[in-house]
């Protein structure tokens, strides 16, 4: 038997069935009127929101990185609980400004942003994360040419990585962002041309679970920060510090020490150089916003036994899930926190595997770990899917289609 990841706080049992803001998991099913089922609990996201503001220093803005989850539901409860929004394409923008979102509010990060997309954001006066040179002569351009003065911040490929990350985008050559030896000589051109100078962007790594690390590598953004501001002549408006912040998904992963990444940054705001004293910080956040608060539910449609292993075999799978069939970066496959949702609680009976309905070896949710008995018509719940589940799974993949997806309140 592989052990399962650990089930996220905030879930409770009602009358022996996982229940989510509240509500069973088979009463949510029932009404959606379907399943595959992606439920995101709109009142964990405010409470994490919360906890991150009582204990970030009142000084950082905090951002909603919307590659994430782009459901328009989210989006717009986001609105009202975070200072701005960060965008990886054209694509999303239209999401967000469909959602209702301030164009204002929203930088646009991300290499090979076309010239449409350049021209869509600068006539809505959205804020470009520079990737490139190129990119940005092709900004100033632009701008020229619709008469309009683009917000242009450069994002900046810095020379260190985050430890522990999971994903890394900055340090030694990346696609990524603008080498920190090339960033002063750009801002002051930037700054000549005109345009209205938005400062830097700093993001080279995500999904740690290491507080000393992310406090590490917020101390070397904030100097390097300093040190290319001073280079450049020219004041810092803003200072996009990154995210970083990791969720636990695996067996044997710890909570992140959300006090002690506070605590560190609190002592960095404090001693800041004199060059960073008007800026405006913020740390860019997706996947600890809402990744916690989601879970994707999945209906059992055959049981079966082959050479005395048990298979559940679902209606959904990696084409929702690609990150809890192991798919997405995962170099040794481990599992993600899952449940029986209709016996949720209940001892374990048995070892089996939880599979989709894709014909690929591949759509795997769950190996081998320890349930309930469960049958044709149970409900599976697979936690920490409020993040990269919907917007990150193949969902054309052998033409399944796509899961619901539905935001709840605890009020509901």
């Amino acid at each position: 038997m592989k052990p399962l990841g650990p089930i996220p706080p905030g879930f409770t049992a009602v009358d022996g069935e996982l229940a989510i803001a509240g509500r069973t998991a088979s009463d949510l099913v029932a009404e959606a009127g379907q399943t595959p089922l992606f439920v995101y609990d709109a009142g964990l996201i405010t409470a994490r929101v919360e906890a991150l503001r009582a204990a970030l220093p009142e000084r950082l803005g905090l951002h909603y990185a919307m590659k994430a989850n782009p459901f328009a539901p989210v989006l717009r409860h986001m609105a009202g609980l975070v200072d701005g929004f960060d965008i990886a394409s054209g694509g999303e923008l239209v999401l967000a400004e469909a959602a209702g979102l301030d164009p204002a509010q929203i930088s646009f990060a991300g290499p090979g942003k076309r010239d449409a997309e350049l021209e869509v954001a600068i006539t809505r006066g959205v804020t470009l994360n520079l990737e490139s040179l190129r990119e940005a002569e092709r900004a100033l351009a632009i701008g020229e040419r619709l008469g309009r003065t683009p917000r242009l911040a450069i994002r900046v490929n810095p020379d260190f990585d985050l430890k522990g990350s999971g994903m890394k985008m900055g340090g030694g050559a990346k696609q990524f962002g603008i080498d920190a030896a090339q960033v002063p000589a750009l801002a002051g051109r930037l700054i000549a041309a005109g345009c209205e100078w938005r400062g830097f962007h700093i993001y080279v790594g995500s999904q740690t679970l290491d507080a000393a690390s992310i406090a590490e590598t917020q101390a070397a953004t904030i100097a390097l920060a300093a040190r290319l501001a001073e280079e450049s002549g020219a004041a810092l408006p803003a200072c996009n510090l990154g995210g970083g912040f990791g969720i636990p998904y695996f067996p044997g992963d710890v909570p992140l020490d959300l006090a002690a990444v506070g605590q560190a940054l609190a002592d960095q705001m404090v001693a800041l150089p004199a060059v960073l004293a008007e800026t405006a910080f913020c740390v860019e956040l997706g996947r600890y916003l809402v990744g916690e608060a989601g879970v994707y539910l999945t209906r059992i449609v055959d049981r079966k036994v082959s050479h005395g292993e048990v298979f559940l075999v679902t209606d959904g799978g990696l084409h929702h899930q690609l990150a809890a069939s192991g798919n997405f970066g995962t170099v040794i496959r481990r599992n993600y926190p899952s449940a029986i949702a209709n016996r949720f609680g209940a001892p374990v009976e048995e070892v089996a595997s939880v599979v989709g309905c894709l014909c690929t070896p591949l759509d795997r949710l769950a190996d081998k770990g320890g349930f309930p008995r469960a049958d044709e018509g149970d409900l599976v719940a697979v936690f920490c899917a409020g993040a990269y589940g919907a917007s990150a799974s193949p969902v054309h993949f052998l033409g399944h289609g796509a899961a619901a997806e539905w935001l709840i309140n605890t009020s509901h």
